[in-house]
């Protein structure tokens, strides 16, 4: 490791003057008027010294005072100005200045000093020093201006030229105090990056083997899964410096700005050496460059990448520097980023499973007073398919709701809440609805429920609820899997449009006319249809043959594609939705008239409570079942110990 002596950072000279110019440049400008006034003066200024003669006293008096001065020979010499006049003269107590303002022309002036013998002269009420200084002093404004916003530019930029081309001040440089014990729901990545940590602390060991230790980890994920956290833990665990940046801090408007902060940042890490340079959403600068087409891409980009590529080959295997970069866009990067030498391994940080939702739940859960009743288990069940800051932002949430009600801790109550908050949105008690929109979302959020109770293969139901939440949603039902599952069988993908389809087929059944609220319903069982015709080859229509490619995996959605079928297949995809969906309607609606007394009770229930649960949901339709000697649709409970979303169906408005 480097001795504390190399790490240690040049001394500044941080005193008043270097920290303020535009004060220190203001002070200096006044003394130097000053001592032009002390050493140079006015020649023509009689409360000093005239013609040797040192003056007692000063006096203004009118200008028929003067000329009656002048007239009784009281006054030795007159200096005539531009608008005043002086004149100094002599009394029992000594010399006197005499000064009176010039009130017009006068022509008998001159020649009463002349008839009286006084000596006279002019003066110039400026001199050649104001006069320059006039002329100066525009300019020095405009150069003090100009110092002062370079000094923020400077500031908010780093060094250098107006603050480009240094990344001194991008770069966030620190020895984080992060472990591995503070990164949870990643038991995999961490073991993959365990054996950084130990090159880092012992190059030597691996040097003297001749091992080539990977120079660069691409950390591939979702948003919120801890990519930045865990390489956070990396640094912590080598105990070396961390150097973190922004992929976005590369490019600036000016071409080569970008390739001189790449230059300086790894300049920065090798006399720092064994250290680990991070950089988020390397995405940012690593597109690749095919993507701008024959007509080339973004040259200022393209520059910083190729620098990039270029100091990642510029350090040895044996050189303690590691590149620790995240992006949840992989698939964009260029090819010359990724391949061997350079980002040699590509680790995923996935969302955690129910164990590593526990975990990353406990993790925070420390920091908060709660109730010795709470069960951390329940909220990991229901927050299937969440990231670890929307895990993090759910204990906070709670501890919020918690202080909020004046409470001494946190019970399982507001943990309950904070997950609901954080899926369905915020409780909008005060928006008021009328009766007959109030059983409409009841209705709908029963079909919803009874649906996916029964239907074989839907994810099963914990809450439904008529309270609305979020911008649009006047109701909701929460749907928790009972297991893991990473993949999805085509009778349960038709499970879930049936679960969709509920809303709306209770509505027809139960109120004799449709609503706007399952416009969303509608549209993601739409979807569902057409990614088993395009992608998962789940049809008749398009056979085995992809019509198109899968998205981000990460992100989700972006730019649509450019069609590549024919318009007959399409016609016959369209054909196939309308018709798929149609025969679903028909038999929701069927499984709805047969347990119409079931739904009615459960929005009896609703309109009493607002809330149901999963296990009241089951209880009604059992319930029925029995009494009508019905065979049951119910499957029986699993005993979770993953899950791998949570489904909200809500009734938006």
């Amino acid at each position: 490791m480097a001795s504390p002596e190399k790490n240690t950072p040049p001394e500044k000279n941080d005193n008043f003057f270097n920290k303020n110019p535009l004060i220190t440049f203001a002070i200096f400008s006044v003394v130097v008027i000053m001592l032009f006034k002390a050493f140079i003066g006015d020649e023509s200024d009689l409360a000093g010294k005239l013609n040797g003669q040192s003056v007692t006293r000063t006096q203004d008096v009118s200008y028929a005072e003067l000329k009656a001065l002048i007239n009784n020979k009281q006054v030795q010499k007159v200096s005539i100005g531009q608008s005043y006049i002086r004149a100094i003269g002599g009394d029992a107590n000594g010399k006197v200045a005499y000064t009176t303002r010039i009130i017009g022309p006068d022509q008998t002036l001159i020649p009463l000093l002349d008839a009286q013998g006084i000596d006279y002269t002019g003066f110039s009420e400026s001199n050649w020093f104001t006069e320059m200084f006039g002329w100066l002093f525009p300019f020095l404004i405009i150069i003090a201006i100009w110092m002062f916003f370079a000094g923020r530019m400077q500031k908010s930029m780093g060094s250098g030229i107006l603050g480009m081309g240094s990344s001194k001040k991008l770069v966030n440089s620190e020895k984080p105090k992060t472990k591995f014990a503070d990164v949870a729901g990643v038991q995999e990545a961490k073991e993959e990056v365990l054996e950084i940590v130990d090159f880092l602390r012992f190059p030597d060991r691996y040097v003297e083997l001749g091992a080539k230790i990977p120079k660069g980890v691409l950390l591939v994920g979702s948003p919120g899964t801890g990519k930045t956290l865990l390489a956070k833990a990396v640094a912590g665990e080598a105990e070396v410096p961390f150097f973190s940046v922004s992929g976005s801090s590369f490019i600036e408007m000016f071409v080569g700005v970008g390739a001189a902060r790449v230059r300086d940042l790894f300049e920065q890490a090798k006399k720092d050496a064994p250290s680990i340079i991070f950089i988020d959403e390397i995405d940012a600068i690593g597109k690749s460059r095919a993507a701008g087409g024959m007509m080339g891409g973004n040259d200022e980009r393209e520059q910083t990448l190729n620098q990039l590529l270029a100091e990642m080959d510029g350090f040895g295997t044996d050189t303690p520097i590691i590149i620790l970069a995240a992006t949840n866009r992989p698939e964009i990067l260029d090819p010359a980023l990724l391949r061997p030498g350079r980002f040699d391994r590509q680790v995923l940080v996935d969302k955690p499973d129910f164990q590593g939702r526990i975990d990353i739940l406990n993790v925070h859960i420390k920091a908060i007073k709660r109730d010795p009743d709470t069960d951390v288990e329940e909220i990991a069940r229901l927050t299937a398919g969440l990231a670890g800051a929307d895990l993090a932002n759910i204990i906070n949430e709670a501890a919020l709701l918690a202080g909020r009600k004046s409470q001494k801790t946190v019970r399982q109550e507001d943990l309950r809440e904070a997950v609901e908050r954080a899926i369905a949105g915020l409780s909008k008690k005060s928006r008021r609805i009328d009766e007959k929109e109030k059983r409409i979302v009841a209705y709908h959020e029963s079909g919803h429920a009874l649906l996916a109770e029964t239907t074989k293969g839907a994810k099963k139901v914990s809450k439904v609820s008529i309270v609305p939440r979020g911008l649009a949603a006047l109701g909701y039902t929460l749907n928790t899997p009972e297991e893991n599952k990473y993949l999805m069988q085509r009778h349960e993908l038709w499970a879930e449009v049936d679960v969709l389809l509920g809303g709306r087929a209770a509505e027809e059944v139960f109120i004799g006319e449709i609503s706007t609220g399952a416009a969303n319903d509608l549209e993601r069982s739409t979807d569902i249809i057409k990614a088993m015709v395009q992608v998962y080859g789940m049809s008749d229509v398009a056979g085995l043959m992809v019509l198109e490619k899968q998205r981000s995996s990460f992100l989700g959605g972006g730019m649509a594609q450019a069609r590549e079928y024919s318009e007959k297949m399409a016609e016959d995809m369209d054909t196939f939705i309308k018709i798929s969906l149609n025969e679903r309607y028909i038999a929701v609606k069927a499984r709805l008239e047969e347990y119409r007394d079931a739904i009615e009770k459960m929005v009896e229930l609703l309109y009493e409570h607002e809330n149901i649960t999963g296990d009241q949901v089951r209880e009604i339709i059992e319930k029925f079942e029995s009494d009508n000697a019905l065979e049951t649709k119910l499957e029986p409970r699993k005993e979770s110990t993953a899950n791998k979303d949570v489904t909200s169906h809500s009734t938006g408005e």
